[in-house]
């Protein structure tokens, strides 16, 4: 039974049965006659507790009569704009039913409950999605290329010597060029860098060897000369570290498989016809 539940097929049987509940349910008002409006008292409850939900309290005599009001109000115009044909070639109508459609196929698709086994699975095959990410900590000594123009480079490498013998902490905000950026970094990841430096050059940030100033390494500012002082690299997660994220996506993938099963299944209840062949089948519908 557990693995019927975890089928798609026995997903997409669920949104078949749900779909006929909706024209169910939408037979049953059209036996009504085209003027008559009810509300059933479990449908007065709903209102009932909607109020209460929001307010925390129930609704007064005469505030439950302004509610039911308002929804007599709401269905009447609703009516009436159906019978206008006001919801033909509206987009926006168009669009909030075809969302209907799919939320209700998002519900249904939601019923199953992944295992581990499947968790796991998809937190191997999609593991790029929840890497974690590296972390470093450095210190950069900035060289400003507009300034200095060709000497830049000579005076990367004099001042990389300089750094590379020191036998004390260099206090880096006194070397090279102001940089209003910082000097000091701690526990920064791949995207706190670029951010700041650009992708070019977090990537070769973490490419560079621990404890040893190095350089220069270019970013859009100028040259830099650097020092890392700790990197922990990119690592994939258990699925116990990230099991809430790995379901939500998990969920969120069976609700576009479901979504697309279904809609391969409608379309091909209808006859689709685009492009100046329309109106070529009309004119052979009508002459026939």
């Amino acid at each position: 039974m557990i693995r019927w539940l975890k089928d798609p097929l026995f997903h997409f049987l669920l949104i078949g049965a749900g779909i006929f509940m909706l024209y169910g349910w939408q037979a049953d008002d059209d036996d009504l006659r085209p003027d008559q409006i009810v509300f059933s008292d479990a449908k007065i409850d709903q209102f009932i507790n909607l109020w209460e939900r929001k307010w925390q309290r129930l609704p007064t005599q005469r505030e439950l009569q302004g509610l039911i009001e308002q929804q007599v109000r709401e269905e009447v115009f609703y009516r009436e704009a159906l019978a206008m044909g006001l919801d033909k070639d509206d987009m926006m109508v168009r669009r909030r039913m075809a969302q209907k459609m799919e939320f209700i196929s998002n519900d249904l698709a939601s019923l199953a409950e992944p295992d581990d086994t499947q968790l796991q699975t998809y937190l191997d095959e999609h593991s790029e999605k929840f890497v974690i990410p590296g972390r470093i900590s450095y210190s950069q000594v900035y060289l400003n290329a507009s300034e200095r123009g060709e000497r830049v480079y000579s005076n990367a490498e004099a001042l990389l010597s300089e750094l590379s013998q020191s036998t004390v902490d260099v206090d880096v905000s006194m070397e090279g060029d102001s940089f209003m950026g910082g000097y000091r970094f701690t526990d920064e990841t791949d995207f706190a860098v670029s951010r700041i430096f650009g992708e070019a050059f977090a990537q070769r940030l973490f490419e560079l060897p621990v404890g040893e100033w190095t350089g220069p390494v270019e970013s859009g500012y100028g040259l830099h000369l650097v020092r890392i002082d700790s990197r922990t690299d990119p690592q994939t997660p258990s699925l116990e570290q990230v099991r809430d994220k790995v379901r939500i996506e998990w969920v969120a993938e069976q609700q576009r498989k479901t979504n697309d099963l279904l809609y391969a299944e409608l379309r091909k209840r209808y006859e689709i016809t685009i492009g100046d062949s329309a109106s070529a089948s009309s004119s052979a519908g009508s002459s026939e």
